[in-house]
């Protein structure tokens, strides 16, 4: 059978998940054995493109009125999904990052239970990846040799904020869900979790044909 594996990753920053995604868009028992690399999507809610300058704003730290832009961004990308069904797709942060941000930094709660219908429909699964707050300061000094704007890593407190409100949606999202400890462990060892964790619920194959 066809693998198309649908996974969201979500979590605050420090959690390795870019780096995760990336491994899982070349994780052989994810997306298959490849001789040569060819296209393969990886989808982001980080992408600040709602603003002409780096690190500016995007789907998930949008500004209030901005919102709509957010929600046909969202309608845009369900879409495509449904269009695209029969292949895979790996999503580094998406629609909890946005409520979480949303709701911490502009008290402001954004109903995306319609998006996650659809999401559900299509077989979309949800990996949270969290870490023990204790490792945040050692993530950072690792981060802050290869980062292009370390200065957004200078409140560790922050991330610990969000991770435990993100923590709380994920709790309550309808997706099939797991959660992840990255704690002391490789991006490769995460990785085999995720595809531990998709063979062993069926996971790689959708619940469309």
């Amino acid at each position: 059978m066809k693998l198309v594996p649908k996974i969201i990753l979500e979590g605050t920053r420090l959690t390795f998940k870019t780096e995760t995604a990336f491994t899982l868009n070349e994780h052989p028992r994810v997306v298959g054995h490849r001789k040569y690399r060819y296209h393969a999507p990886l989808v982001s809610a980080e992408w600040c493109a709602f603003t002409p300058f780096p690190w500016g704003r995007g789907l998930i730290n949008f500004n209030p009125d901005e919102a709509e832009l957010a929600m046909e961004t969202y309608r845009t990308w369900l879409r495509l999904f449904q269009l695209q069904r029969h292949y895979s797709w790996i999503v580094d942060r998406f629609h909890l990052s946005t409520k979480m941000f949303q709701l911490l930094y502009h008290q402001t709660t954004y109903d995306l239970d319609w998006l996650e219908e659809g999401l559900r429909e299509l077989g979309f699964r949800l990996v949270f990846l969290h870490r023990n707050p204790d490792s945040f300061a050692e993530a950072r000094a690792e981060r802050l040799k290869v980062s292009g704007n370390p200065v957004q890593y200078d409140d560790l407190d922050r991330f610990v904020m969000e991770q435990q409100v993100m923590y709380r949606l994920f709790e309550h999202s309808s997706l099939e869900k797991i959660t992840i400890d990255i704690t002391g462990q490789t991006v490769t060892q995460t990785a085999d979790q995720v595809a531990d964790w998709m063979e062993a619920t069926g996971g790689l194959y959708g619940t469309v044909r």
